[in-house]
């Protein structure tokens, strides 16, 4: 299988750790992402996380494109908790050393009240799996969030789990990532 993994575009509400907040897009997010996937694809489907910053998009893409459009909610970004909503500077006033050992090592720390990076990482990985289960030899476009395009692209990298937050992910940025025989993601050209 062949996933397009399209992060949704600027958001209403602006940066910071919006997570399980459903922002909507702006005009500029709108238009960020239909210029991601202009000349993209093609796909034989879309899957999207059903928080609306990925899911309004994705419908219009889907009846656009009259491809089939499946809302999975455990493509949904991390849940922050306390820190939902609020941005790094803000919080380098109030939990500065919370944050620098977030920053440190995401799975090590969980925001207060939030999700833990482990149990994110499950649910993305199952979700995933069932995904490639399910859809076998078709190409596929994920419109999701920045978190699970992280998660997805450091483990297709190599990379140790302390440098997920070290993956740039902007908005309406797509990657492509081809899943192997033997259950692992490696990115594609």
């Amino acid at each position: 299988m062949i996933v397009d993994l399209l992060r949704h575009g600027e958001t209403e509400r602006g940066g910071g750790l919006r997570g399980s907040l459903d922002d909507a897009l702006t005009e500029l997010g709108w238009a960020q992402m239909r210029a991601a996937v202009g000349e993209a694809g093609p796909w034989d489907r879309l899957v999207s996380s059903p928080l609306q910053r990925c899911a309004r998009f994705a419908e219009e893409l889907a009846a656009r494109l009259g491809l089939p459009l499946q809302r999975e909610a455990d493509l949904q970004e991390l849940h922050f908790g306390a820190w939902e909503g609020r941005s790094a500077a803000d919080l380098m006033l109030t939990d500065e050393q919370g944050l620098g050992q977030f920053w440190a090592d995401p799975y090590a720390f969980t925001p207060p009240d939030g999700e833990p990076v482990l149990h994110f990482a499950e649910r993305v990985h199952k979700a995933m799996a069932r995904l490639c289960r399910v859809h076998a030899g078709e190409r596929v476009l994920i419109v999701t969030h920045g978190g699970v395009m992280r998660l997805l692209l450091a483990q297709a990298r190599g990379l140790p789990r302390e440098q997920l937050l070290q993956v740039a992910v902007g908005h309406a940025a797509m990657h492509r990532l081809q899943y192997e025989a033997d259950g692992r993601f490696v990115e594609a050209g």
